[in-house]
């Protein structure tokens, strides 16, 4: 076995930042292309959004079961050839321009970066702890929010310049150059197996999803996630269909709303140490009062502006929730730190994917105005779930008192 080294420590510990935001990656670089790619491979909006339900159902699918493999098994063989799967794949999909393929390889693609992206949360469990770690875990949410910044930002550039295909061969490139420095500068970092006994598994998944607060934590960052994820799928065609822009503005579009996620992820990280159920209300009787706005002047003035303006608005209290909620989760359950992080991120990602695209296509969301329907109603089950969760956290602390940062 490999151990990481510890004069490699600082930049593997650098690779595993870089790491986390590659499923956003994967996710957003081809938004700006739906159009095009469903022009190209003569299919439906619909048939085309589906190649990114594919990818986010599977990746949320699979990290709820590989959690407790990278536990039993470690981190660094299994990080290695995922990302040596993940470039292949994302190779054939540029070469073999089929729907059909493309589902295929999506859903290959999924498995793939739960492998990478679990490995790489758990890493830090693995070498860090105290202060330390839980200022690790509050920037995740934040680098993750990077991907859907510089993503499809990028990827309207290359849709404009050389076409979709060219955002596979970037994929392809860019996670090859990873796996090269990951085998020159990265290691074993899990210092204890656990033994892969499937009913003490079973065991460990159960008591996880029988803790309220947990699990409705988890449904809360779903419905946060299918929030962003709802614009992604209808903006492109919005903008370039509706509105009559190009790819590129696009991509602009999908940068600021990204930005807003982050800079939400960054209020939440500098107001850490704050009650937990007051500045979550907050977050979301802002988000009411946005996506009020945003209904009511569609019929007026509704423009690129206004759709990106009360996006950007509703994405920043979005991000605020989801990075609060999220180190919720992730801390909740230190000991099982690769299944835990498996059962946040995977739940996060299949119940968003079903959300967002549920939404998407039951509004068929072509304008603002629908846009604003479908992200009222989002919004309304996470007040309802948020009022529950916090019932159960409530009394979850009062039997048993956990130390987290900021959580109170």
């Amino acid at each position: 076995m490999r151990t990481l080294k510890e004069n490699h420590k600082g930049f593997s510990t650098l690779l595993a930042l870089s790491l986390i935001p590659l499923s956003g990656f994967a996710t957003d670089i081809y938004l700006p292309s739906l159009p095009a790619m469903a022009k190209d491979l003569h299919v439906s909006a619909g048939a085309i959004q589906l190649s990114l339900v594919f990818f986010m159902f599977s990746l949320g699918v699979s990290q709820i079961f590989i959690g407790s493999i990278l536990d039993s098994f470690g981190r660094f063989k299994i990080n290695i050839a995922s990302l040596a799967v993940f470039s292949a794949t994302s190779f054939v999909i540029a070469l073999v321009p089929d729907i059909y393929v493309i589902y295929a390889m999506r859903i290959i693609q999924g498995i793939a970066i739960a492998f990478i992206v679990i490995a790489k949360r758990a890493y830090f469990v693995d070498l860090y702890s105290g202060e330390k770690l839980k200022s690790y875990i509050s920037l995740f949410s934040i680098i993750w929010a990077c991907a859907p910044i510089m993503a499809p930002f990028l990827g309207g550039y290359l849709e404009h310049s050389f076409g979709w295909r060219s955002n596979f061969y970037f994929l392809g490139a860019l996670s090859l150059l990873f796996l090269v420095l990951e085998l020159l500068y990265s290691g074993e970092s899990l210092k204890y197996f656990h033994p892969f006994k499937l009913k003490t598994i079973a065991q460990t998944y159960s008591g996880m999803l029988r803790s309220g607060d947990f699990t409705l934590g988890v449904l809360i960052l779903a419905i946060c996630f299918g929030l962003v994820v709802v614009y992604s799928l209808s903006s492109p065609f919005i903008v370039e269909r509706v509105l009559g822009y190009s790819a590129i503005t696009t991509g602009y579009s999908s940068l600021l709303s990204g930005l807003a996620v982050m800079t939400g992820g960054i209020i939440a990280k500098s107001l850490i140490h704050k009650p937990l159920a007051k500045k979550v209300t907050i977050a979301v009787t802002v988000q009411v009062i946005l996506v009020l706005l945003m209904i009511s002047t569609a019929s007026v003035t509704s423009n690129i502006y206004t759709l990106i303006g009360f996006t950007m608005g509703i994405n920043v209290c979005g991000g605020f929730i989801f990075n609060n909620i999220y180190g919720y989760c992730l801390s909740r359950f230190s000991k099982n730190a690769g299944v835990a992080s498996g059962l946040t991120g995977g739940g996060t990602y299949m119940l968003s994917s079903l959300f967002s695209y549920g939404f998407v296509n039951l509004y068929a969301v072509k304008s603002q105005l629908l846009l604003g329907f479908a992200n009222i109603s989002l919004i309304f089950i996470v007040v309802i779930v948020f009022i529950i969760f916090n019932r159960y956290r409530v009394q979850n602390l009062a039997a048993v008192p956990v130390k987290m940062t900021g959580i109170k």
